[in-house]
């Protein structure tokens, strides 16, 4: 008998875009793996097939979108009501394609556990703390994995002068570098933090690190292939992200193989150090003295066309149906043995 699973996508983050397309190569591996797939969007809840025609669109636009279109979805968000309906409700397995605070920040992980819904990915607690940049980089410090410099806002002008320009601001607890933004002197700090703001009501100055950015994922308790990250823009922003041919990414990166070793076990601390299960994506820069530096750890990673996460796992040998084939069974096992641990 085949496994019934409800892809639950969309959202109504700056990220919903991002997620949808996710959710479109998604549904396509799981079908092909032979499981019955429904997809839920949090918004419109179950969809039929010619919506899922008209929302999952494999590619992203090149600009986040805009405010006014992220309160009209917020307005609309069904919340709780999702784990009453009856696709997420009878369903064997939730695989989850959601991004930015409210689908990686624990809220929904929360909902499913709750609700008794076996789901894929990491749970509530790890979810709220990678998703508070300020708690997990902490955290990632208390572990012995090192990460750039940070204050929160408000910060005083000694702390800003510490830290020194160029100076990365942006939201505490949001994905994709929606918000974020690069600043080289104090008359555009306040500028930025309005922006970053206008996402999160929690706001970091982080040092800018110069040197190469480089980026593993973790499947299960493995890490797989490292791979660097080169945008044609100053920093890997939303347009470089989404957009075809504007980074380049190579898999696996082209650096001696101690360092490459060096990044995959921070990663995977870092992976353990914010409770995090399942899978993962880990992200540094390797400042010009040749440090790792982790900059964040995505519960969630994107699972479009150009997204980081396949193409760790497709260097490490496993392609995207396997992948995705993985993390359905790392979550089915773990509802198993718990369910085992409860009679």
């Amino acid at each position: 008998m085949s496994r019934r699973v409800t892809v639950v996508s969309g959202g109504s983050t700056p990220e919903r875009n991002v997620a949808l397309a996710g959710a479109a190569k998604v549904v396509d591996a799981l079908q092909e793996g032979g499981y019955v797939v429904t997809v839920v969007d949090t918004i419109f809840g179950e969809l039929s097939k010619e919506d899922e025609a008209t929302l999952l669109i494999p590619t992203v636009s090149r600009t986040p979108p805009s405010a006014e279109e992220v309160a009209e979805w917020q307005t609309r968000d069904l919340g709780t009501r999702l784990a009453e309906l009856p696709a997420v409700r009878d369903t064997d397995l939730v695989f989850l394609v959601l991004h930015g605070r409210q689908g990686e920040g624990g809220e929904i992980q929360a909902l499913f556990e709750l609700s008794g819904t076996c789901f894929t990915g990491s749970g509530p607690l790890g979810s709220a703390i990678a998703m508070d940049k300020d708690v997990a980089k902490r955290l990632m410090r208390l572990a012995g994995v090192p990460t750039p410099d940070w204050v929160m806002c408000p910060a005083t002008a000694e702390q800003v002068t510490e830290l020194g320009f160029p100076l990365v601001v942006k939201p505490s607890k949001a994905g994709s570098t929606v918000g974020l933004s690069v600043v080289e002197s104090s008359q555009e700090l306040d500028t930025a933090i309005e922006t970053a703001m206008a996402i999160d009501d929690e706001v970091m100055l982080e040092r800018f690190v110069t040197g190469r950015e480089f980026t593993v994922g973790i499947l299960g308790d493995r890490a797989l292939a490292v791979g660097e990250i080169i945008p044609q823009h100053a920093i890997f922003d939303y347009e470089c992200k989404y957009t075809p041919g504007m980074s380049q990414e190579i898999f696996p990166a082209h650096i001696p193989e101690s360092l490459a070793s060096d990044v995959r076990e921070l990663a995977l601390q870092t992976h353990n150090a914010l409770k995090l299960r399942d899978f993962s994506r880990v992200d540094f820069m390797v400042h010009d003295d040749g440090t790792p530096l982790c900059l964040e750890a995505n519960t969630l990673p994107g699972l479009t066309a150009t997204s980081l996460l396949p193409q760790s796992a497709q260097a490490a040998g496993i392609g995207f149906g396997e992948l995705c084939e993985t993390i359905c069974h790392l979550a089915l096992t773990r509802a198993t043995a718990g369910n085992k641990v409860e009679t």
